[in-house]
Parts: structure tokens; C-alpha cells; sequence
């Protein structure tokens, strides 16, 4: 989207909240790249809604298209510290996502506080033992961003709760 004019003004738009903010991102930790949005399309989000990392979404507030960072989340900040009291053992049929399932594979639950992900760690012909931290529990990881585009909301936007359009929901 272009820039507003105003009186012979540019006026750059910040982010904000109820701003749909597109970006590309690389994911590190220690070891090196983990992943990368330029291997697809761009993420879309709406500013303020609870859709990402709280720290990640306060470091975008203010920054406009354009803008280019890196911050560097503590695991405290970023998917929590790992936890090994977080094995639980559900039934396979409950497992989302492949229909074998092997010691590392990653699968979803649903769950009374919505989707989560889990690791298998054993599984057998019922049951599986599954670790709920979440993969990157425990690092400590850096985000490289680019704000690639930033605009208001629609009200249906809003009324919704995302973002609509290529790396927001799509209805």
C-alpha cells in the first residue's frame, strides 16, 4: 500500500494497535537458522490482538514499512523454559497430523485450551508418551524482521480478530 499524502505530506503509517502489519521473518537460536518466512509468503497480523509473542509484538509497535531488526527473546520471553514434569501419555487416535507416528515426530492435540503441539516421544498401539513443551522450550532465540507493509484494519478485520488476505486468515 502507498504512502498517505496529506497537504503535500507523506504520512508513513505506524504500527499500531488494529493495524494489519505484513512481515518476513528468520527464526535463530544458538545452532543457527531454525526457520524463515522468505521460503513462502510473508506473515500477516493484526497489532494488538494476542497473535504472537508478547515481547515480538511490543518490539513492532511504532516501526513502519520499511523497518528492519533483530531482538533476541529469553525462553522466559519467547515458548517458556523446558519443563521435564511435561510428559503425558493420550491416546493415539487423538493425534493429529500423520497416520504412523515415531519417537521425534511433531503432532497436534486438541485440548480444552485449544490446538497444541506436542513431541511423540514413545508410542505404542494405543497410547502414546508425549512431551507438551512446546519445540523451542528452553532457548534462547533471535528474531531478524522486515516490515514489509502496514495498514488500518477493516472493520471486519477487527470484528474478527485477524487479519484477512495472502499469510492472514483466509474464510
Amino acid at each position: 500500500m502507498a504512502p498517505l499524502l496529506s497537504a503535500n505530506r507523506l504520512i508513513i503509517m505506524q504500527i499500531t494497535n488494529n493495524a494489519v502489519v505484513q512481515f518476513h521473518y528468520t527464526l535463530s537460536d544458538a545452532s543457527g537458522e531454525l526457520e524463515s518466512s522468505r521460503k513462502a509468503a510473508p506473515l500477516l497480523y493484526l497489532h494488538g490482538h494476542n497473535q504472537m509473542l508478547p515481547k515480538l509484538e511490543a518490539a513492532l509497535e511504532g516501526k513502519t514499512a520499511g523497518d528492519t531488526f533483530e531482538i533476541t527473546l529469553a525462553p522466559v520471553d519467547a515458548y517458556g523454559e523446558r519443563r521435564d514434569d511435561a510428559i503425558q501419555s493420550v491416546q493415539v487416535k487423538h493425534l493429529q497430523g500423520a497416520k504412523k507416528w515415531k519417537p521425534g515426530m511433531v503432532a497436534w492435540v486438541n485440548t480444552d485450551q485449544g490446538e497444541r503441539q506436542v513431541t511423540i516421544v514413545k508410542v505404542g498401539m494405543f497410547k502414546a508418551d508425549v512431551d507438551t513443551n512446546h519445540p523451542l522450550a528452553g532457548k534462547t532465540l533471535t528474531f531478524a524482521l522486515e516490515v514489509l507493509n502496514v495498514r488500518e484494519a477493516t472493520a471486519e478485520e477487527i470484528a474478527h480478530g485477524h487479519a484477512h488476505g495472502e499469510g492472514g486468515h483466509q474464510h
